[in-house]
């Protein structure tokens, strides 16, 4: 099984949770026979807007002392989120909601859940200002005008990560 992610400030109990900037989401039926969620552990992947390519990373127990060092200032709990410069005022703009699924039909595979069934949400959040929610939840939001060059950095390193929509950035176009 893969090591989660270093828990976060505010982290909550465990959920599961489909993010969507669709604010009128009723229910969730499969597509390609699958409904996705992500737990409350790893949800902030998902405190972007839809198109949004980001880079993140942390340490796990296999991640060196140097790597530590290089990408996340030497604290092995650290979390850093990387997006491109033109994507900072779609972080303070964007709506962007997080639907909490009933579990039951739910199956881990890899950092997600999937369910083959049609799911109806628990309660809708509205997550607000994606640039304060990462900071109050003490994950480090940063900027690289070339992100697909630090990817290549990260995913040769000893750190987990997760690369979303990163064939949006812009370098990569």
């Amino acid at each position: 099984m893969i090591e989660p992610a270093p828990p976060y400030r505010g982290e909550g109990r465990h959920a599961l949770w489909h993010v969507s900037e669709d604010a009128a989401i009723e229910r969730f039926t499969p597509r390609s026979g699958k409904v996705w969620a992500i737990d409350t552990r790893h949800l902030p992947l998902y405190w972007f807007p839809r198109e949004c390519p980001r880079a993140t990373f942390w340490a796990n127990s296999g991640t060196t002392e140097e790597d530590v060092d290089e990408f996340l200032g030497g604290d092995r709990s650290h979390r850093v989120h990387v997006v491109e410069p033109e994507w900072l005022e779609a972080l303070h703009t964007t709506r962007v909601f997080a639907y909490r699924l009933q579990p039951v039909t739910f199956e881990r595979w890899d950092r997600f859940w999937n369910s083959s069934s049609t799911v109806e949400p628990l309660e809708r959040v509205e997550l607000g200002d994606l640039v304060e929610l990462h900071a109050k939840a003490n994950i480090e939001l940063a900027v690289d005008d070339d992100l697909p060059a630090l990817w290549q950095r990260v995913i040769a390193s000893t750190l987990d990560f997760s690369g979303i929509r990163l064939r949006n950035a812009s370098m990569a176009r």
